[in-house]
């Protein structure tokens, strides 16, 4: 029986939810292996915690190209410099009882899903002081100089690309996996009976007859969604399409749609944090969302097109540029484009059918199997 350690980072949601698709896979599929997912901001001051993760959704919220400068600087800043030693040494101060815990967790093997605990673990290996093997998933479909930490046992990509670029940066070839971005078991069966189309659109008071369009803000209900969907649902067409809006964990947006959905009755279902979104999104005809890594690995998974808005500066908008240039998606660079991208595109079945077609051959619905087989010895 193999313990595993999983330690995520709730700087967003995407690090979370790819190590809670890890455990919830492996307590599905894997016994008697074992899992812990720890998010090692539980583990750390809260004064670090607001810096690193208050401040990163402030940041790029509030100063994308503030944001956007410093993720070109530290993509291009080595490992080994100055600057990068100085915030690794800084981070040690503050993550003293992570790696307490780390090291009370006795695990066989650990997984991290941010490169946070990795470069912890790596000086705990290089002093002997954890002999584990550690890998590392990455939740992007681009790299990152930050994902680049010298001696893991294994690195996790969501592509040949991510894999190529490893290997381009001095990754040994032998420890590069492609295994795809872990989703949640819900989205790993796509042809499930429970996500048929007609039957979640239903479920949801929908017409299953008439396009459905699927606009989400994210877990942390990041983005004005109440506006956009009473914008999209002035648009004309001769079949008016219906909206699942899903407002996250903000309330005052979820209050609004409600609003809408009175205004506008049979249109619109307004939804607040939800675990059901699988089942949200096997209703859609097509996905209007930020490019995290996550939310649009999981729209691969069920083979989903998508109408992509607001990309994070770097990750986010090479994710973007990914699925763009695989024909899975298109991108709203701002109010007006989101209109007429949408309006173009719930008007022609014809190319959501091939957007879809080309989202479903991208996505990996069993990449969490994947990476557990992999770090379990069980075969690729």
């Amino acid at each position: 029986m193999t313990k595993l350690l999983i330690l995520s980072v709730s700087a967003g949601n995407g690090h979370v939810r790819a190590a809670q698709a890890l455990e919830a896979t492996l307590a599905q599929s894997y016994a008697p292996h074992t899992a812990v997912h720890v998010d090692a901001m539980a583990h750390v001051p809260a004064g670090f915690r607001k810096v690193y993760t208050d401040w990163y959704l402030q940041l790029v919220n509030r100063a994308p190209e503030l944001w956007s400068y410093l993720h070109q600087r530290t993509d291009v800043t080595p490992h080994h410099a100055p600057s990068q030693r100085l915030r690794r040494g800084i981070e040690r101060l503050s993550t003293g009882a992570l790696v307490r815990e780390i090291r009370r967790a006795k695990p066989d093997a650990v997984i991290c899903t941010h490169f946070l605990p990795a470069e912890l673990l790596m000086r705990e290996r290089n002093r002997g002081r954890i002999e584990c093997p550690v890998w590392l998933q990455i939740t992007d479909y681009d790299l990152h100089n930050m994902w680049l930490v010298p001696g893991m046992t294994g690195y996790l990509a969501a592509t040949e690309e991510v894999a190529f670029r490893l290997r381009a940066r001095g990754i040994p070839p032998e420890r590069v996996h492609v295994t795809g971005i872990p989703v949640m078991p819900a989205f790993s069966e796509p042809d499930a009976p429970e996500l048929a189309h007609a039957a979640c659109a239903s479920a949801l008071g929908l017409d299953p007859a008439r396009p459905v369009l699927l606009m989400a803000s994210g877990g942390a209900g990041v983005g004005d969604l109440p506006s956009m969907v009473e914008r999209v649902l002035a648009l004309g067409g001769d079949t008016p399409f219906q909206v699942i809006a899903v407002a996250g964990r903000n309330a005052d947006a979820h209050a609004r749609l409600e609003a809408l959905s009175q205004r506008h009755p049979g249109r619109v279902v307004a939804v607040g944090f939800t675990n059901e979104m699988h089942k949200m999104m096997a209703a859609a005809d097509l996905v209007v969302t930020k490019p995290g890594g996550l939310t649009v690995s999981e729209c691969l998974a069920l083979g989903k097109p998508m109408l992509l808005i607001s990309p994070i500066p770097g990750q986010e908008e090479h994710n973007a540029g990914f699925l763009m240039e695989e024909s899975a998606a298109w991108l709203a660079y701002d109010a007006i484009g989101l209109d007429y991208k949408v309006a173009r595109l719930m008007a022609d079945p014809a190319k959501l059918a091939a957007m879809a077609a080309r989202s479903r051959a991208l996505g990996k619905p069993q990449a969490a199997r994947a990476v557990l087989q992999r770090v379990l010895g069980l075969g690729a």
